[in-house]
Formats: structure tokens, sequence, C-alpha cells
């Protein structure tokens, strides 16, 4: 089987091309060098050239803040590149995996969102993953669309880096404490991917962590296994006053991905031992 897989320099799809070629599975790797998600011709070149048997695509515009004020950007990435991809894989009848996120919904309530529930994005970004998905949706068969959140992963920046960071010269961080959701660890949801690639178990999927926390219960969790001498201080959403807004509920039911046999990710504070120890282990790789 070969795959090919878009994002190859960020956090996610760095781990699922060492995911997939630990598997012996033959993996390719792009980024924007290789190929511009947003030229039509170039996405149609690469993938014709390489001819995988699927695309896993990871590559998106993430900046939530920064989306607010370059629209435009943001939406030839998420919305013009994923459509680029998914006219080629219709033309080739080849699977694809689009990478989503749980800002596609409202954040409203406490309720684990299902995969079938509606979408009604809040943000520039959230309204662009969503018509991401509607673009899959609405052309492909052999899909799957995989929602997640709170994403960390050793090749990129992350909460969590940013945590260790700011704990360096801060003996107080205020983190937002109204905000629920799993963290997920890009490593873990590389293995779900290569899982599911090899299946045609398609539709939509939520993939996080086991278990919810909020941002303040994140940094404390963070800070009391990384054993920094940091007080962190909850705030609320609005305190905080980001651009964009975020969802307060980011909760994610992934029964779904039982029912279809594949294996749930371990616990997030699990998750998280193990990437700290990774870090400690890679001490020169820059947080």
């Amino acid at each position: 089987m070969k795959v090919l897989v878009t994002g190859v320099r960020g956090q996610l799809g760095f781990d699922v091309v060492n995911e997939l070629t630990a598997r012996g599975i033959e993996a390719l790797g792009v980024d924007i060098d290789e190929m511009d998600i947003t030229d039509a011709r170039s996405v149609d070149r690469v993938i014709k050239e390489e001819n995988p048997d699927a695309v896993i695509h990871c590559a998106a515009y993430t900046a939530v803040d920064a989306a607010e004020e370059n629209e435009d950007l943001c939406r030839k990435v998420n919305v013009e590149g994923t459509r680029n991809i998914v006219r080629v894989c219709k033309e080739l009848d080849i699977k694809m995996i689009y990478i989503s996120t749980d800002y596609v919904f409202s954040g409203d309530g406490e309720r684990p969102w299902e995969p079938e529930d509606e979408c009604h994005p809040q943000s520039v970004y959230g309204q662009t993953k969503y018509e991401g998905e509607l673009a899959v949706e609405s052309a492909l068969q052999k899909y799957f669309i995989v929602r997640i959140a709170w994403v960390f992963g050793v090749n990129g920046k992350n909460f969590i880096k940013t945590m260790l960071n700011l704990a360096k010269d801060h003996d107080t961080i205020r983190v937002v404490n109204d905000q629920f959701g799993s963290p997920t660890y890009t490593y873990d949801l590389a293995k779900l991917l290569a899982d599911m690639v090899q299946t045609e178990k398609y539709g939509i999927y939520h993939a996080t962590n086991e278990g919810v926390c909020s941002w303040y219960e994140f940094a404390c969790e963070i800070f009391r296994q990384a054993e920094a001498s940091v007080k962190v201080i909850p705030v609320t959403t609005a305190e905080y006053a980001a651009k964009a807004k975020r969802p307060c509920n980011s909760r994610m039911s992934k029964e779904k991905l039982t029912k279809n046999g594949f294996e749930k990710l371990p616990s997030w504070q699990d998750a998280l031992k193990r990437f700290l120890n990774v870090l400690k282990e890679e001490g020169s790789r820059p947080l």
C-alpha cells in the first residue's frame, strides 16, 4: 500500500508518515514545497505521478486567531486546497482521510458531540474546516472525516510546549478554565489513522485521547508531571479575550470508533506522560 500524506512538516503529518513507515507501508510526505495544495495543477501533477492508494490530508491553516483577519488565505488553504485534493482522489478513485476539528461545532452545552450532530462553526477557522468536510462528503464515497481537538506532538508548537516555555520565566500563569475538551497526542492518533486507512469503514469519526479536562486542568497536570513550580490561575474565556470565539464544549463522543472495530486512544494523562518523556529524551529539540 502507498499513502500520500500532506502537511508532513506539521505535528500530525510528521507522526503519520513515521507510523506508516514503521509498519512497512510506503508513505510519501509532502508539504508546500513539494505540493502546494492551493495550486490545483500542483496537486493534480503530484498525486497522479505518485498514484497512491490513499491520501491522508493533514495540511491546514490552523492559526485560529489570525484566521479572523486572514479569511481569504484561510479559506484558500482549508477549502480550496481540500477541493483540489478531493478532485484528484475522485478521478483516481482512491481513499481520502480528511482531518477536521472540534471547531465545526457551536461549542454550546455539555453533552459530548456525536459525529452526526449538526455543525455550527463560530469562527473563520471552524467554518473553513467545515466547508472542507462538505467538499469531501459531497464528492467522494471512499472517505474518512476524522475530527480531532487540542493537538500536541513533538514536531511543532503546541499548548504543552508553550506552558513549559512560560514556566521558565514566569511564576504565575493564567489559563482558561471554562473550555472543556480532550487533548490529542499525534503519536497515538497516527496509529489510529494507519489502522483506518487500511480499511473500508468509511464515515465521520471523532478521535482524541480519552478523558475530559479544562485548559486550566491540562496546564496543572503538565506542571505536576513536569515537576515545575508554577502557580496556575484559572480565568474565564471572557477574561482571556481572544480574537476568535473558542468552543466552550469540545467534548466529543468516540463510541463510533469502538463500534467499527477501532481502538480508542489512551488517556490524555498517559499520553502527556509519554510526550514529556520524549521531550526529555530529545532534549536538543527546541520547544
